[in-house]
């Protein structure tokens, strides 16, 4: 037994109620209108059935005037053989519910928990229920509706009740993998065909490409050997840098050598001129002393001179005076003579004489001694000066000499000095391009070693007696060539090997797909044949209990496979023929209302026993019966339940009549818009 009771609270035409279902077959009957299927729609809304909330809106079975509605069921969760359907649930009975909101909101609660729907697929999977098989749970319409389905729909749904729907799936996953290699192998063909053509092409350009490498592989020896014939070049220049420099630096040694020659004869000209200054000084003091001397001498000489000639003019001068004092004396002397007594005037007269002689005597003297003291100054002087004259000249000719030899030594002094001035000139000079010689040097060994660096990232030292134009000219010929290649790209070699490898693996995969094609048709066999095995088996028990089930209406019929070689086009096709016609195939057109309820459920009670439910229902299958087919297959409902721990729920508008049977009857009435339950034991 799956369900225990069934509590309706709000939904549809109940306020509330609550139904208790029995294992074995449990009848609800009730008139048009009462709530009977409403139960059934409880029940697979609360299993959460996709066919009923496809078909309905939920919302919809809310009771009118109400906000929200709720549908439990209690599920038998007590041991059987030792253990609970759901383990983990440590209880008898197992409360799920459905809650239906006004708003549009719905959910599942578990145990008064709210659970998703996968929690209740996975509970109802403990118990063995899958609530979307089409034979288990069977509304009202359904039977009719399985009538108009194809045989190919038919027989999936047969499948889909019974459980085989594996062996069709695997048939069809097979065919669709054969489908698929079919696809792949002419594919591959048509690849493998256009990847040859493809290679071809590839192959010229690969041989091109190869030139190209070749060219390049050239190209890159030429500029590793062009890198080191231009380090040969720069070292060449680096040694001639070299040898001008050690030249220029023993130039330079030279000039400093001179120039600490010239310094040295510029000290001893220097010396030497110091000397002849010193002494062309000292016979200048000479000579100006002799000059002063002469100088000197020579105002004596106009000294005395004039003194002389003062002197004679005053002696002149004084004996003109004595001569004219005399002359007066004598005038007076003869004037007194003649007043005066002659003999004293004699007397006086001739004592005024000799005074006048006398003094004229020692005037004349004493000038006479000076006229001479001033002669012999005057003589002394000139003969001096004609001494100092030979002295003057000899200290002229002295400093002639010596002036001469100045002259010269300043000469040579100023050659020297100009000379030192252009070699240390020329030192300057030697200096500046030797420290430009070795600025070069050092740009140059570093340009060499840099240049070695890279040359070396190229490769090893190569020894080329080629110059660089040379090759420069060969790079030139040789880019040439390469540009004649130029369209041929790196990813050709890539290319090449890709579609060498794709070729390769095409050829591989073809034979693998012709391999695969080959054990793919023998497992599409493989499975045809299974489910071909399964589906006969299955039809052929279900066919035989289908004609015993119409032989107790008065009726025949069979169950066989149409098409079975092609499991796409393959269907049931369910013949019966009624009060002794010719079986002909069940569908809507041919046969009554009644004839096709009898033959369906006919089928349906024929496939029962291969359903393996707990739980199955069937809501008005017998509303076209007559009445004595209708008790037929009730008391074929209860008897095909015999012996299995199953439940069954039939909703019926009819009285049912069962012979001896242990079935629970369930009455439903509408009383004032309400829907009631009334158990009948």
């Amino acid at each position: 037994m799956l369900i225990q009771e069934v509590i309706l609270e709000n939904f549809m035409s109940y306020e509330y109620a609550r139904i208790p279902l029995k294992s074995g077959v449990n009848v609800i009957c009730g008139p048009n209108g009462s709530g009977k299927s409403s139960v059934l729609l409880g029940i697979s809304v609360a299993l959460g059935q996709s066919y009923t909330e496809r078909s309905k809106r939920l919302s919809d079975l809310i009771r009118w005037g109400k906000d929200q509605g709720r549908v439990t069921l209690a599920l038998d969760n007590s041991r059987g053989k030792g253990r609970r359907p759901v383990p983990k649930i440590n209880k008898d009975q197992i409360f799920l519910s459905r809650v239906l909101r006004r708003d549009g909101k719905y959910w599942f609660e578990l145990e008064n928990r709210s659970a998703t729907k996968n929690e209740v697929v996975r509970l109802l999977s403990n118990f063995g229920v899958d609530p979307d098989n089409l034979l288990i749970i069977m509304h009202q319409g359904v039977s009719e509706q399985f009538i108009t389905l194809t045989p190919q729909d038919k027989l999936k749904v047969i499948e889909a009740a019974v459980g085989l729907e594996p062996y069709r799936k695997n048939v069809l996953d097979a065919q669709k993998k054969l489908s698929r290699i079919l696809s792949q192998e002419e594919s591959v063909g048509k690849l493998l065909e256009s990847a040859e053509q493809t290679l071809n092409y590839w192959r010229e350009q690969y041989d091109r490409y190869q030139q190209k490498k070749q060219l390049i592989l050239k190209r890159r020896f030429l500029e590793r050997e062009l890198a080191w014939a231009q380090i040969s070049e720069k070292e060449e220049e680096t040694s001639e840098l070299e040898r001008q420099i050690k030249t220029k630096k023993d130039a330079l040694q030279k000039i400093n050598d001179e120039i600490e020659v010239s310094e040295e004869e510029l000290k001893t000209l220097q010396s030497r001129k110091g000397s002849s200054d010193a002494e062309w000084r000292k016979l200048l003091e000479e000579r100006l002393r002799l000059e002063r001397e002469n100088a000197r001498h020579e105002f004596d000489i106009s000294t005395a001179g004039r003194s002389i000639e003062e002197l004679q003019g005053w002696l002149k001068l004084h004996q003109e005076r004595i001569a004219e004092v005399v002359y007066s004396v004598k005038n007076l002397q003869n004037k007194l003579v003649e007043d005066v007594n002659p003999g004293n005037l004699k007397t006086a007269f001739g004592e005024i004489d000799r005074s006048c002689a006398t003094l004229q005597s020692s005037f004349s003297e004493a000038v006479k001694l000076k006229i001479d003291g001033f002669k012999e100054t005057l003589n002394d002087s000139k003969k001096r000066m004609s001494e100092l004259a030979l002295e003057i000249s000899g200290a002229q000719q002295g400093m002639g000499d010596i002036s001469s030899e100045l002259e010269l030594l300043n000469r040579n002094f100023i050659d020297q000095r100009v000379k030192l001035a252009l070699l240390e000139y020329q030192k300057q000079n030697l200096t500046s391009s030797i420290e430009d010689l070795d600025k070069n040097l050092k740009v140059l060994a570093l340009d060499v070693e840099a240049s070695i660096k890279k040359a070396e990232e190229m490769g090893p030292r190569i020894v080329s007696v080629r110059t660089v134009q040379d090759i420069f000219d060969e790079i030139r010929m040789t880019d040439g060539r390469i540009a004649a290649v130029a369209d041929v790209s790196e990813d050709i070699e890539r290319m090449y090997e890709s579609y060498s490898n794709l070729y390769l693996e095409l050829k591989e995969k073809a034979r693998t797909v012709a391999e695969n094609r080959e054990k793919t048709l023998n497992e599409v066999k493989t499975r045809m044949e299974a489910w071909k095995k399964v589906i006969f088996s299955l039809l052929e028990h279900v066919s035989l209990e289908y004609q015993r089930i119409l032989l107790q209406t008065g009726a025949i019929g069979s169950v066989g496979l149409i098409s079975e070689e092609d499991i796409e086009a393959a269907g049931i096709e369910i013949l019966v023929g009624f009060k002794g016609a010719r079986a002909v195939t069940l569908d809507a057109y041919t046969h009554s209302g009644g004839e096709k309820s009898t033959a369906t459920m006919a089928f349906l009670l024929a496939l029962q026993q291969h359903v393996q439910s707990p739980f199955r229902a069937v809501d008005e299958y017998d509303i076209h019966m007559d009445p004595k087919n209708r008790e037929v297959i009730a008391n074929l409902l209860t008897s095909s339940l015999k012996g299995l721990n199953a439940q069954y729920l039939i909703i019926t508008p009819n009285q049912m009549f069962f012979e001896g049977r242990d079935v629970h009857i369930i009455t439903v009435q509408n009383v004032e818009g309400s829907s009631v339950i009334r158990e009948v034991v």
